[in-house]
């Protein structure tokens, strides 16, 4: 189910960042405590394949997001300690050593799951035992969320397992989401920072046609 224009769970899950501080995040929290935006990128394992190349691509934009008032946080069911294991583990070997931003721990699920972003295929009770079995890795997809100030959601997708994302195109939807909060105009297909936007009524969706 989306959670789009709806508010982040208020839940607070376990992090870790390359100083070694096991601490808490409340997601919800830091975007309306700070008034900052956030983004929130999920990923399926430490110590994977196409997961460094995303954790390193949000490093390298990670002034650009700054710049923004955007707080970048990573987040897998990893522990803290394999987080950290990571963290201190170099490029070359794999590793995301140089990842300066928090990144969640959600060990025990509770978060992933309530935002239904787990790979579950199947969930299978036995009635004699009571067991409940599972089908699938039961971890994350490559979720990513945008949440405003007010901590509500203003973009949500989510990747199969082999898709990195394009993390430009979170700069570009930041922008957007700005000056649609600044200005009070929509952004149009393809619309970047500098570009023409256009009144949300009749008049203005036809002189933005008939200009481009």
């Amino acid at each position: 189910m989306s959670i789009v224009g709806k508010k982040f769970p208020n839940l607070s899950v376990n992090a870790m960042n390359d100083l070694g501080d096991t601490f808490k995040v409340n997601i919800l929290e830091e975007a309306q405590k700070n008034n900052k935006k956030v983004l929130l990128f999920w990923y399926p394992k430490d110590f994977t394949f196409v997961c460094p190349t995303e954790l390193h691509a949000f490093q390298d934009a990670l002034k650009e997001f700054e710049e923004r008032n955007v707080m970048v946080v990573g987040a897998s069911c990893d522990t803290p300690e394999v987080h950290f294991a990571w963290l201190n583990t170099s490029k070359d070997e794999g590793g995301i050593e140089g990842v300066t931003y928090p990144i969640l721990a959600d060990s025990n699920r509770n978060l992933s799951s309530r935002l239904g972003i787990l790979d579950i295929t199947e969930e299978n009770y036995d009635e004699e035992t009571g067991e409940v079995t599972l089908e699938g890795d039961n971890v994350t997809y490559r979720a990513t969320y945008l949440i405003d100030e007010e901590g509500t959601v203003f973009h949500e997708g989510v990747n199969h397992m082999p898709l990195g994302r394009n993390v430009k195109e979170f700069l570009r939807l930041v922008d957007a989401y700005t000056h649609v909060q600044k200005n009070g105009e929509v952004c149009p297909a393809n619309w970047e920072d500098g570009k023409e936007a256009m009144k949300a009524d009749r008049k203005g969706v036809a002189d933005y046609l008939s200009a481009n």
